[in-house]
């Protein structure tokens, strides 16, 4: 729902400002349409039904994958397409509800254009509004209940910041809190500078995928702009800021980012200055090593013996890692993959 809409909307109607605040609470717990909120009129409900679209996105298509992750393509109201995913993990031993997490859209495409992320090949149409990015949350939460956002999906957020924090801070209504939101960039300083002045503690998360300049340059040109040293340092006043752990995402590229020298090179970079003691650098930085997912680009994935062996590089210098489980990868799902390949249009 556009929410300026609505309130414009109430406002020009002479409605209280709580009947604001009453819609959103019903769009926060799953309402599937006006009908549902029972305690507003119903003269209100039908005029808002007229002149308030329910929703500021056209569900176009979804793909079920066996792991029972779910892709939703989506349309703006303009036409633009973007893609969202909801992640479902096992229950935790000992009962309990299993993680709902889901990976949403800031942008439609993606105006940087790394070179093994598929949305990087799409055009770049526009930024995503607070609205369009709370409507990707609602289309899942109307289904089941999610507890963790990841912003990892089509777009980098920090290019479209005001509108990723006003969608941040509606959030917890749905039941994702701050601290189990993160915001994964490819490096653009600007926006990790804001965010570490933001009071929401969301997490940060570094798409990093090569330790050496040359490499990642060629892999992110972004890394033009703003070189992986600054990048890795303004991460570092991330943490001392919030005290919240960064998160480092490290794409496994067969034959391009995964010998052995290049995890050494990698725990070198994350590794704590000599002035300051070892555990401050497990303290800051975590990796997570991500297989490759294959698109339409050149690369293949690495194979499950060199991550295994990277990953036990990083260890043996005190950098932890983990590999990440790949999920909705038979429904182009996985990190990466999203493109939106059936047109929106």
């Amino acid at each position: 729902m556009d929410l300026q809409l609505l309130d414009q909307t109430l406002a020009d109607r002479g409605e209280p400002a709580f009947r604001a605040r009453q819609v959103w609470a019903w769009l926060a717990r799953g309402a599937r349409g006006y009908e549902d909120m029972t305690n507003l009129p119903v003269a209100l409900r039908e005029a808002l039904a007229q002149e308030v679209p329910f929703s500021v996105l056209e569900l176009r298509e979804e793909a079920h994958s066996e792991d029972g992750t779910v892709k939703a393509l989506f349309a703006t109201a303009d036409g633009r397409p973007l893609e969202a995913v909801l992640m479902r993990y096992r229950n935790p031993p000992g009962g309990g509800a299993g993680r709902r997490s889901i990976c949403v859209s800031s942008q439609s495409g993606c105006p940087l254009t790394c070179r093994f992320c598929a949305t990087g090949s799409m055009r770049f149409a526009r930024n995503l509004s607070s609205s369009e990015i709370l409507e990707q949350a609602l289309h899942f939460r109307r289904t089941e209940a999610i507890d963790h956002c990841v912003f990892m999906g089509m777009g980098e957020p920090m290019l479209n910041l005001d509108a990723v924090l006003g969608a941040c801070e509606r959030l917890p209504d749905i039941g994702i809190t701050h601290r189990r939101t993160t915001i994964s960039t490819v490096g653009w300083i600007p926006g990790i500078e804001r965010l570490t002045e933001s009071t929401m503690p969301i997490r940060l998360a570094l798409s990093l995928h090569a330790a050496d300049e040359a490499l990642r340059s060629q892999l992110m040109p972004v890394n033009d702009r703003y070189p992986l040293s600054e990048v890795i340092e303004a991460c570092r006043a991330f943490y001392q800021r919030k005290r919240r752990r960064v998160f480092v995402e490290y794409v496994m590229l067969a034959g391009v980012n995964d010998r052995y020298e290049q995890a050494l090179e990698l725990a070198r970079v994350l590794s704590a200055p000599a002035a300051q003691a070892r555990s401050e650098a497990q303290a800051i930085f975590k990796v997570n090593l991500i297989p490759f997912n294959p698109t339409d680009s050149e690369f293949t994935g690495s194979s499950r013996e060199s991550i295994a062996a990277f990953r036990a590089a990083l260890e043996s210098r005190g950098i932890p890692a983990t590999v990440r489980l790949t999920r909705g990868r038979d429904i182009a799902a996985a990190c990466g993959q999203l493109a939106a390949t059936a047109t929106a249009a």
